[in-house]
């Protein structure tokens, strides 16, 4: 049976010189994440865990599930990630009033401190790609990007 999807899949006409995208944009992720890493360094936080605090700080007492959806991540990987977050203080996990099961996430004082620190340190990185990049073309990266995950 499943040689019969196979079979029945339309095939390009001539085969495609572009480059693997899926392939080109994991590499450059983890490059760029690579670089945020490198100039968040002195903040003891990974651009991941700078993204969670920013977006936990942005959305008041988001859910987990809602943070996943947010972020296109897996909830264990959200959770995981969280655990780390938590441990240093920098957010709480309380649960819902209505549902006990539902875990509602804030940002702690320490936490906000900890991204007033962090947000200089990601302003270079960004200014460093935009100076790499140019502003023009990562403005067209982003909508490119954009028609793929709305």
């Amino acid at each position: 049976m499943r040689s019969d999807k196979l079979k029945n899949r339309k095939r390009p006409i001539e085969p495609t010189t572009i480059p693997c995208l899926c392939a080109a944009i994991r590499k450059t992720g983890r490059m760029l994440t690579r670089q945020y890493d490198q100039n968040l360094k002195p903040s003891g936080l990974k651009v991941t865990q700078y993204s969670m605090l920013v977006n936990i700080d942005r959305n008041k007492d988001i859910t987990v599930s809602d943070l996943a959806k947010l972020l296109l991540m897996d909830q264990t990987t959200v959770t995981r990630n969280l655990r780390v977050l938590e441990k240093s203080g920098y957010i709480l996990e309380n649960p819902d009033p209505a549902d006990n099961r539902v875990k509602r996430i804030q940002v702690t004082a320490t936490g906000k401190a900890k991204i007033d620190e962090a947000r200089p340190l990601w302003e270079i990185a960004q200014a460093e790609m935009v100076r790499v990049l140019g502003r023009e073309d990562i403005e067209h990266l982003l909508a490119s990007l954009k028609k793929m995950a709305p």
